[in-house]
């Protein structure tokens, strides 16, 4: 392209006279992508170019526009190699030790730890009622500016905080964030000594086994889908929390160790919101990303799709390029015509993505993100992509305070219940409450029919209404345990059996007896009514 219209150069049959094409507008650019092609029935390609242009004053900064538009916010902006990275995730717990925390979720094939910064007024332990963030940057090693978006995010909450910035403290006091700048260190590093994706469009995208990341998850969808197919009744199907397939946990299921410490990960934090940060393109997609019977491009919506719409529009809407309508395209499609959203099975079939594997076995809702056109941006371009995305990557975080959240109890004990089932009426998808008995269910504007069930429990039904301000509604929730749990467990310690218990249990004797009475008074009167038959004959 050239500027926005397509610059095509003629050639020749004949080897030995150049050609020359020039460029209708003069352009300053990093690197020319040329695709060759024929008109020639059967025609052959060959391909011989040379670039020519015009020296500018300073070859090391060709992009001094972009630097005045950079950005005023004093952070980081550099590529960041592994060892750079750990300095930086290590200077900026130092520099607000209240409210962060260094962990590792495992190692690369390559032993390089996967570092996580978490970002919380208490770091270190889970609070009650408080909903968990993750952002995953570098799945694809290649795929380098969600890596710096997420370093930089560190930087920024933490000096925000301390100046007393009253909506990243808010958020920071409210939810406990996890921040993943590289999920693939070892691609990043192969990716990073080339420097640019003129090196090639690959380079660093796998892992050091040459695995697709975003093709390793366990396929989960085709489980439930294959389940639904064979019952006759689908409403007992299960729609979450659908286990790992035995083929999947083997340890010679060709799984990558990366992906393994994810999904250890998500299994131990019951993450509410998650996004995946990748490069190549300006979109933002959401589930599915499998397609139903492995049709290479189809619509594909989850149970959730309008919220799922939400949140990726959340993020479209408030990037400064992807909502700029007089952008140019990244390659031959143009998702301006989708808002530059998409459902992900509308772009391309994905089976094993993060974000179906994170929707379908755990609570947690996630998006990808694609950041920009060019995987592997110059370091002079990061203050303004910066900009670019700084507003995107702190709305988007928000959006986990949307919907209900609550804490299901024992109405008894008043302890928390773990993995009671939140039902809400008319979406075939239901979440489980976390080990303390919270639970957090992403939901538009809206009045709800929320059932919660639990084993052992009598089932409780209540109605919520969600309104439109970015904040939960609370709608908590005290189960009472079916009579004969309950006195199973009251005979168990030796008590006595209290009085409304004693009642509860006549009255069930009572209502079993009538049922009995019923039933054998129905059977005696169609013996009396045979009898009769028989003798009138």
């Amino acid at each position: 392209m050239n500027g926005t219209q397509e610059a095509i150069f003629e050639g020749n049959q004949d080897p030995e006279t150049p050609v020359l094409g020039v460029l209708p507008e003069p352009t300053v650019a990093r690197y020319i992508r040329i695709n060759p092609q024929t008109w020639y029935v059967n025609g052959t390609i060959c391909l011989r170019a040379e670039v020519l242009g015009c020296p500018l004053p300073d070859p090391n900064n060709i992009y001094t526009w972009e630097t005045e538009q950079g950005s005023n916010d004093d952070l980081d902006f550099k590529h960041h190699n592994y060892k750079e990275m750990r300095k930086l995730m290590k200077s900026v717990s130092e520099e607000c030790p209240d409210i962060t925390r260094i962990y590792s979720i495992g190692k690369s094939y390559g032993g390089l730890k996967l570092y996580v910064m978490e970002m919380s007024d208490n770091p270190g332990k889970h609070e009650l009622g408080e909903p968990e963030f993750r952002y995953v940057a570098g799945m694809h090693g290649n795929e380098v500016l969600g890596r710096e978006l997420v370093l930089n995010l560190m930087q920024y909450l933490c000096r925000q905080y301390k100046k007393g910035d009253q909506r990243v403290i808010r958020l920071v006091k409210e939810t406990r964030i996890h921040l993943l700048p590289s999920m693939n260190p070892d691609g990043y590093e192969g990716a990073y000594e080339m420097g640019s994706e003129l090196a090639g469009w690959a380079v660093g995208r796998y892992s050091y086994e040459g695995i697709d990341m975003n093709h390793n998850f366990a396929d989960l969808n085709n489980i439930m889908w294959d389940a639904q197919e064979l019952a006759t009744d689908k409403s007992k199907v299960s729609n979450h929390y659908i286990p790992l397939p035995e083929y999947y946990t083997s340890e010679e299921a060709f799984v990558a160790p990366e992906t393994r410490a994810v999904i250890n990960w998500m299994q131990d934090i019951p993450f509410v919101l998650s996004a995946n940060l990748h490069g190549g393109e300006l979109v933002v997609t959401y589930p599915f990303d499998c397609t139903r019977d492995w049709a290479p491009r189809e619509h594909t919506p989850t149970p959730d799709d309008s919220f799922f719409r939400w949140l990726a529009a959340v993020y479209a809407s408030t990037n400064q390029v992807l909502a700029n309508p007089d952008r140019r395209i990244c390659h031959y499609e143009d998702f301006q015509q989708y808002n530059n959203i998409i459902n992900g099975g509308n772009w391309h079939t994905v089976p094993g993505s993060m974000n179906d594997f994170s929707y379908l076995h755990t609570n947690c809702f996630e998006v990808t993100v694609e950041l920009s056109c060019d995987k592997f941006p110059h370091a002079s371009e990061l203050p303004i992509e910066w900009e670019n995305n700084k507003e995107s990557l702190i709305v988007y975080m928000e959006q986990v305070h949307r919907g209900i959240k609550g804490v299901v109890r024992d109405k008894d004990t008043e302890t928390g219940i773990v993995d009671a089932i939140i039902k809400v009426e008319d979406l075939d998808h239901d979440i489980r409450t976390a080990a303390d008995g919270d639970y957090w269910r992403l939901l538009n504007p809206g009045e709800y029919k929320v059932i919660v069930r639990a084993e052992g429990y009598i089932p409780s039904m209540r109605r919520c209404h969600v309104g439109s301000e970015p904040r939960p509604t609370i709608c908590d929730f005290r189960l009472t345990k079916v009579p004969k749990q309950r006195l199973r467990e009251i005979l168990a310690k030796g008590g006595k059996i209290p009085k409304d218990l004693q009642l509860r249990l006549r009255a069930l004797r009572l209502r079993k007896l009538r049922a009995t009475t019923k039933v054998l008074n129905q059977r005696r009167a169609r013996q009396r009514k045979a009898r009769a038959a028989r003798g009138a004959f």
